[in-house]
């Protein structure tokens, strides 16, 4: 199938900036399920609000826009009423971990058998360039014309120590990796969490000294690591990235059917 086979032609153009990572991690979606064969209609992709949410209005899936932070919610009553179905949770950072923070890490918690794609650009796009949780200390950001004074979350850290069973970071620079990332998440049978780096030159790299987009592309290919690197070694600022964590957990939904099962013999 063709690209434009999973799209929905009529929504476009798209709503994107220039140089925004969101279309690229759309287009590696679309590459990591072509490369699976699963088939459009056994998948639900889900989204919150923001830039990166907007993802789902675009796809060709069964789909659903919901609301800002709650899209883990959603998605956790669709598996659980359909779980033969493959759940995708494209978010961004605002959405993922800031107000949606406690559905990410209850998600994780359960290991239900969901995809957390998490598109991080280090910055509230949609509604006017706020900081958010994942924005560095001493970036800048409209409500940060000073410097960013709060200490960030390392997405990584979070899902792991909240339990997901799968966790991985990758860029919008290393596509390829990206895709073969997604794919082994997608077909993870449990809480799945990938993080993506993802420029946003409207407003987070005009105020952090990024000219254009391709200067945070390249930012990306050179300020980050293979995991176990000897490069992370030398430069400890360097951010790691691949696959960090994966075992094999009951997951929720075949407990929760087991439940049923007790439950119905009770009778």
């Amino acid at each position: 199938m063709a690209v434009r086979d999973y799209i929905r032609e009529r929504f476009f153009p798209h709503i994107w900036c220039p140089g925004c990572g969101h279309g690229t991690i759309m287009s590696s979606m679309i590459r990591a399920i072509e490369n699976l064969g699963i088939k459009k209609n056994d998948i639900v992709v889900v989204s919150g609000i923001g830039c990166s949410s907007r993802i789902c209005g675009y796809l060709d899936f069964h789909t659903l826009h919901t609301l800002h932070g709650r899209a883990l919610a959603f998605a956790t009553g669709v598996k659980l009423s359909r779980p033969e179905l493959t759940l995708l949770v494209p978010m961004g950072d605002g959405d993922a971990f800031a107000i949606g923070g406690n559905h990410l890490i209850h998600a994780a918690r359960r290991n239900i058998d969901i995809t957390a794609i998490i598109m991080n650009n280090y910055i509230y796009g949609m509604t006017g360039g706020q900081y958010s949780p994942s924005t560095g200390y001493g970036d800048f950001a409209t409500t940060a014309p000073y410097g960013n004074i709060d200490r960030s979350f390392d997405l990584v850290r979070l899902a792991i120590g909240a339990g997901a069973t799968f966790v991985a970071r990758t860029t919008t620079y290393h596509v390829t990796p990206m895709i073969k990332i997604l794919e082994k998440a997608i077909t993870h049978k449990g809480f799945s969490v990938v993080e993506i780096l993802s420029q946003c030159p409207t407003y987070f790299g005009r105020r952090n000294n990024f000219a254009s987009a391709v200067d945070m592309i390249n930012y990306y290919k050179t300020h980050t690591t293979p995991i176990g690197s000897k490069e992370k070694e030398k430069n400890p600022d360097l951010i790691e990235r691949g696959i960090f964590y994966q075992e094999e957990q009951p997951e929720y939904c075949d407990e929760y059917g087991k439940i049923i099962e007790k439950a119905s013999e009770g009778r």
